[in-house]
């Protein structure tokens, strides 16, 4: 697990300037898309306790969609996250501008399997703890899609299988790194914000735009980090199940898409 983690951070740290600059753009996106959800439930970032007690039916329809814009934008993030891993497994280091050249990341069924992957979170968020099933399942499915080669329903038929292998080693390996970035977007763009509203005297449209843009900074960092995790996943997953390792040790791995699924 330790070393999973490290190899997702060092694949963002090595291609930062390619994830990141999307990670943000796409993070601020979800910030205005549930912007009037907010407005609607009353939710105010400055204290989100207050609509727990006073409506917690509209805090649940915003933060299941919530949940749907996530899987949305680490699935998008996920196809240069994994042409960039692989090609640094196979020593072929891509350049920034590399990584993110849509002749590589099928960018049309990237965003159809991107979607279906948020409509599903977003729906099984509905039925509460189900929510860790539809992120863990469909998280795998774009990385088989880029990595892969397979066309997307074969992608999400294998995304799920990959998460699922080894009594759901990659569905709890996903969730335990969501749940660790949740807590630092929790401490950093949710207390860390109230609390700097606090020391700094300043009004509500001011305090909502500041925490606004903390939400998006961490988020940003939270996309990347965890779009690379599933895409080391992915790649870790088929060495230890289909014996990825072995094949390209044998030199089996040849022509333009060494790593795609041959059957």
């Amino acid at each position: 697990m330790g070393e999973l983690l490290d190899a997702a951070l060092l694949l963002l740290r090595v291609h930062a300037a390619a994830l990141l600059p999307v990670a943000a753009a796409l993070a601020v996106a979800e910030q205005l898309l549930l912007a009037p959800l907010r407005d609607w439930s009353e939710l105010l970032l400055s204290d989100p306790f207050r609509a727990v007690e006073e409506d917690f039916g509209r805090l649940w329809v915003v933060l299941c969609a919530g949940a749907g814009c996530e899987a949305v934008i680490i699935a998008l993030l996920a196809a240069p996250a994994s042409r960039a891993a692989g090609a640094l497994l196979l020593d072929r280091r891509l350049s920034n501008r590399a990584v993110l050249d849509p002749r590589g990341l099928r960018p049309v069924a990237t965003a159809a399997v991107a979607l279906f992957a948020g409509l599903l979170v977003a729906t099984v968020s509905f039925a509460g703890p189900f929510w860790a099933l539809g992120f863990g399942f469909s998280a795998l499915a774009v990385p088989a899609l880029v990595v892969d080669r397979v066309n997307p329903l074969r992608a999400v038929g294998r995304g799920f299988g990959l998460a699922g292998r080894s009594g759901g080693r990659g569905l709890w390996i996903l969730l335990l790194g969501y749940l660790t970035w949740w807590l630092i977007r929790i401490l950093v763009g949710t207390a860390g914000g109230g609390l700097l509203t606090e020391l700094v005297p300043i009004d509500r449209e001011a305090a909502a735009v500041l925490l606004t843009g903390m939400r998006a900074a961490v988020n940003t960092l939270a996309y990347a980090a965890l779009a690379c995790l599933a895409a080391t996943l992915h790649l870790e997953t088929r060495f230890r199940t289909e014996g990825l390792d072995i094949a390209l040790g044998r030199g089996l791995g040849t022509g333009p898409d060494p790593l795609a699924v041959r059957r």
